[in-house]
């Protein structure tokens, strides 16, 4: 009992109070010593350059929650065989809520007076010699089963008289939408630092914007864009994409470091050619340009009717991206940690140079690594000598303790080859080991 006490006691002793730390070897080698100093200095210049600098490893980081809201405006003219029109912001912007993302109608083709009746479909849509060829329902119009003979089409039940759109108007119609000015106004929150942004930053004022347009460079902080402006800015010419119509991207980028004073925190405008472009060499996609049609209702004799428009236009999309960044002691302590791992990257290189390519490669083994026999501790030490590996062997006169004895001589001085079959015995006398490489 008192020895198993003992036992328990030494080992909690030991745990408390004993440190353990691995035994390194070194190697006088001027290849491995290069390579892993240039591992080394990979990897630093990885944490700092890349982790730290580029990538700002040692922030936090938090995107925004945003608003947009948007406001055209300019008038446009048209004369259309002689009549002339103006257009207004409430006729060429859809929807009129100032949306992020909206169209402004560049062209357009017009049927004015439409009622709901039956009336021939257009020449060159569903032709017929008879009634048979007019199978009710069997199209996207609901046939009435009759072929009109005047002009050999089917008759249909649908807004008549029916729309022909086969001729778009070429130059644009609304090819002064090209001086309307868009105003945008962008509201962000980053709720992780608490601080909230306007793109109406500090020195944008009542009077600032009444005489600004935004420039790239001149006034890049200026709210309002001129659409022939964004046009060009996206990479596209405004009377082609006019004709049938685009989309282009406006993007509202907040990347803010709050490290600084928050009044550095200020947006950057870019611009995208999202569909489109002139260029494309795609020139037989099944679908061109971006339109859809509009209805305007009203009543005449107490008959409903409407004018319908096919509207071409070019739809602006306000994308907003963010990104804030503050410092943060546990990214960066994360950061620290990661890049200390990756220095063990050197020493396994290094090792495997080492123990699998290097010439002397045995003896580095041997050197490297310390084998035990689990059967027993025997009374003598054993020393494993690598046999491609001459060696030189001093013994001294020792002191045998307990004894009394002094001056002992022992084995004398021997040269040999490695040999696994030697056994000195160290309380008998004081071995000095030479290695000849």
């Amino acid at each position: 009992m008192e020895k198993m006490r003992n036992k328990i006691t030494n080992a909690i002793s030991d745990f408390f109070f004993e440190y353990e730390t691995p035994r390194q070897v070194l190697v006088r080698n001027r290849r491995v010593g290069v390579v892993c100093r240039l591992i080394q200095l990979g990897v630093l210049a990885y944490i700092i350059g890349w982790v730290f600098i580029y990538e700002k490893g040692y922030q936090s980081t938090d995107t925004a929650v945003s608003s947009v809201f948007t406001k055209m405006k300019g008038v446009g003219y048209t004369n259309e065989d002689g009549v002339e029109k103006v257009w207004d912001v409430a006729d060429y912007v859809f929807p009129p809520q100032g949306d992020a993302s909206f169209v402004v109608m560049t062209n357009y083709i017009i049927t004015e007076g439409q009622s709901l009746g039956k009336c021939p479909e257009l020449p060159g849509k569903h032709n017929c010699t008879s009634n048979g060829d007019c199978e009710r329902g069997n199209y996207k119009r609901k046939m009435t089963g009759i072929c009109n003979n005047v002009t050999n089409t089917c008759e249909v039940m649908t807004w008549c008289p029916v729309e022909n759109d086969t001729h778009i108007p070429d130059p644009p119609l609304l090819m002064s939408a090209e001086n309307t000015t868009l105003f945008i106004k962008n509201s962000v929150t980053f709720p992780v630092f608490g601080v909230s942004r306007s793109n109406l930053v500090e020195g944008i004022d009542v009077e600032y914007i009444n005489s600004c347009l935004y420039h790239p460079e001149k006034a890049p902080l200026c709210p309002i864009f001129n659409m022939g402006d964004i046009v060009k800015l996206s990479g596209f010419n405004f009377e082609t994409i006019a004709k049938v119509g685009g989309a282009i991207g406006i993007v509202v980028d907040w990347t803010c470091n709050f490290d600084l004073a928050v009044q550095h925190c200020k947006p950057q405008y870019t611009f995208h050619g999202l569909y489109g472009n002139p260029n494309e060499t795609d020139k037989a996609r099944a679908s061109v340009g971006y339109n859809f049609r509009y209805a305007r209702h009203y009543f005449e004799d107490k008959v409903q009717k409407r004018t319908l428009l096919k509207v071409f236009g070019i739809r602006i999309d306000i994308i907003v991206q963010s990104l804030g960044r503050k410092f943060d002691i546990i990214p960066t302590l994360t950061a620290i940690g990661s890049g200390v791992g990756i220095f063990g990257v050197a020493t396994v290189v290094c090792d495997l140079v080492l123990l699998y390519l290097l010439p002397k490669r045995a003896f580095y083994k041997n050197m490297k690594f310390k084998y035990t026999d689990t059967q027993g501790q025997p009374d003598n030490d054993s020393f494993d000598l690598d046999p491609s590996v001459y060696y030189g062997l001093e013994a001294k006169p020792g002191h045998i303790p307990d004894t009394g004895q002094a001056n002992v001589s022992c084995c004398g001085s021997v040269d040999t080859k490695g040999d696994t079959g030697f056994t000195f015995s160290r309380s008998m006398c004081s071995l000095r080991l030479h290695v000849f490489i």
